[in-house]
């Protein structure tokens, strides 16, 4: 069934172009017949839509405004943008657009030095809502609420429907206004070979060994059960090594994304509170009461980067990685480590990007059928034991448009069409299925998406879920998102390696970031600047009410499971599980 364009906004559509035939309008045909299919939207609407966009280019062109250039990491999303879309149009309102594809890593760095600037290298940028705290607090970036409102209310879409976005929360800064637009999103959650957890020979053993059912684990102590069983119990499949566990740990930046990525509030070291904790989150870093500033990284300070929850999150994710994990795992990097389970010798992993779903469901593979339905599936991840209901529960990438204020406001103006035009509703749906990264409600509860589920493993369904809102970005806490990223994976090199204990080297950053964060205070920024506390012994911040948490007694209680299905009728009836 096609989703409509509300009444109000498919009327101020149909008023803002008249009845003139415009320019672009047979090209705009030509790409809606072809490439914008399916669309929840009807074709007429679709042709409303993009009869806007060629009104409002117009006004631009006339301004002198022949072509843009924006920019975004190299991901299928973005790829299909820069090849597809930016042709669309190009051909349809006439600017051209050029959409340059580079590594996540430059965009960052391209970034940071259009910010020291002041002048922006881009006319927009699709980076990630990480860096929600950094934009907020220096002051650099447009608020797109107050544009929207503003200078740039005549070239927003009528038809944008920003509560149709599943990530404005996250985009969202402490003074409540929306810094970023989500152009894609995906979550890292629990990959496992179903075929595998099905069959009745291992599922007997691992209940006679474990005195439970193998199924999806709802705790860490189920899931190094399930690691330990398939690594040096089953051993092997069809004749070769079966490993029930896979992971990367190179020293490289990668290695930070590993746990910037909440790994330390999926063991639980955070604070309640989604989208992130508060007052202290998944990095370990705590604010003020006024839930802005940023006062500590540290224990002593009140912060969590090196309390007993991250400590433990550090070690099981050393101990697992060389227990449970092929060997070559040890010296890989996070792009190196992604394709190995498709390769049909891992039996789970705790840590998966639903961005490698169209890569997993490649005719052929060992882990896909002959009927192309995929022989794993995907589930919420397990969580430590100091994670408490009401917590975030997992990572999602959002990769959001960005812009700079004092930038040539037609550039801006026609960048800002583009954004829309790549997130609209008329080509959201196509682009969805292309990347399988989406970012609207519309998309996800449309036909089309019913139709693909079989062979997406659990994304649709994860995605229709109550589940999905406890995986959230880097939230607002963050002060510097670039300068305090790049501590985490120095230090926790050591601790793979050995040279420090995982207390040790979570110590090191706890410190480190502190450190930071003072230069930060001193340096200055236009909002909520980091004021530390003083540092206190640890007991006077270590706590059973909240973050940072006391050391338990038992980090590993009974493993817990779930079958699937009895997941899936949970995610139908509206509870998380």
């Amino acid at each position: 069934m096609k989703q409509r364009l509300s009444v109000v906004a498919f009327a101020a559509i149909a008023l803002s172009i008249g009845q003139a035939a415009w320019a672009g309008e047979a090209e705009a045909k030509k790409w809606i017949d072809s490439e914008f299919q399916p669309s929840t939207l009807s074709k007429e609407q679709q042709m409303a839509e993009m009869k806007w966009f060629i009104e409002a280019a117009k006004k631009l062109q006339a301004k002198g405004v022949k072509e843009i250039s924006v920019v975004s990491e190299t991901i299928t999303t973005h790829e299909y943008e820069s090849k597809t879309l930016a042709r669309a149009f190009t051909e349809i309102t006439g600017i051209k657009v050029n959409h340059d594809l580079i590594q996540e890593g430059d965009v960052v760095e391209k970034l940071q030095t259009s910010m020291q600037s002041g002048k922006s290298i881009y006319d927009g940028w699709i980076s990630d809502s990480d860096l929600i705290g950094t934009h907020y607090r220096y002051g650099k970036i447009l608020p797109l609420t107050d544009y929207m409102n503003g200078p740039g209310k005549e070239f927003t879409n009528p038809g944008l429907d920003l509560k149709d976005f599943i990530g404005l929360s996250f985009t969202t800064a402490p003074d409540g206004k929306v810094y970023q637009l989500p152009d894609q999103q995906f979550a890292n959650l629990y990959w496992f070979r179903a075929d595998l957890f099905e069959r009745p020979d291992l599922k007997e053993k691992f209940k006679a060994k474990y005195g439970y059912e193998l199924g999806v684990p709802l705790n860490w102590s189920a899931y190094e059960d399930i690691a330990e069983f398939f690594t040096n119990d089953v051993k092997t499949i069809d004749g070769k090594p079966i490993y029930g566990h896979m992971d990367y740990g190179k020293k490289d930046p990668s290695l930070g994304w590993r746990f910037t990525d909440a790994w330390l509030s999926m063991a639980g070291a955070a604070d309640r509170g989604i989208p992130n904790g508060l007052p202290v989150d998944e990095w370990g870093i705590r604010v003020a009461d006024d839930k802005c500033t940023p006062v500590g990284a540290s224990v002593q300070r009140g912060g969590a980067t090196n309390s007993p929850a991250a400590v433990y999150a550090l070690t099981k994710y050393v101990d697992w990685l060389k227990k449970y994990a092929p060997k070559e795992a040890m010296g890989m990097t996070f792009s190196e480590a992604g394709p190995v389970p498709a390769q049909g010798q891992i039996a789970q992993q705790i840590f998966w990007y639903t961005a490698f779903t169209a890569d997993m469901t490649k005719p052929g593979l060992p882990v896909v059928n002959p009927d192309g339905t995929p022989k794993w599936r995907m589930a919420p991840s397990p969580y430590g034991p100091y994670w408490k209901d009401g917590m975030q529960n997992g990572y999602q990438d959002v990769g959001a448009w960005t812009f700079f204020k004092n930038h040539d406001p037609n550039r801006l103006a026609a960048a800002w069409l583009y954004a829309q035009f790549v997130t609209s509703k008329t080509v959201s749906l196509k682009k969805t299925i292309v990347g399988l990264t989406p970012i609207r409600e519309s998309d996800i509860q449309s036909q089309a998406m019913t139709e693909m589920a079989p062979k997406l493993g659990g994304l649709v369904e994860f995605y229709r879920s109550p589940a999905r809102v406890a995986w959230t970005p880097t939230g607002n806490n963050v002060p510097d998102y670039p300068k305090l990223a790049q501590l985490w994976w120095k230090h926790v090199a050591t601790a793979v390696t050995g040279e420090r204990t995982p207390q040790q080297a979570m110590d090191n950053l706890a410190e480190e970031m502190d450190q930071v964060m003072a230069r930060l205070e001193r340096a200055g920024m236009e909002n909520c600047p980091p004021k530390l506390n003083k540092k206190q012994p640890a007991e006077k911040w270590l706590s059973d009410t909240g973050a940072p948490w006391k050391k338990l007694a038992n980090e590993k209680p009974k493993g817990e499971t779930i079958a699937y299905d009895k997941l899936l009728a949970a995610w139908r009836e509206g509870r998380k599980r």
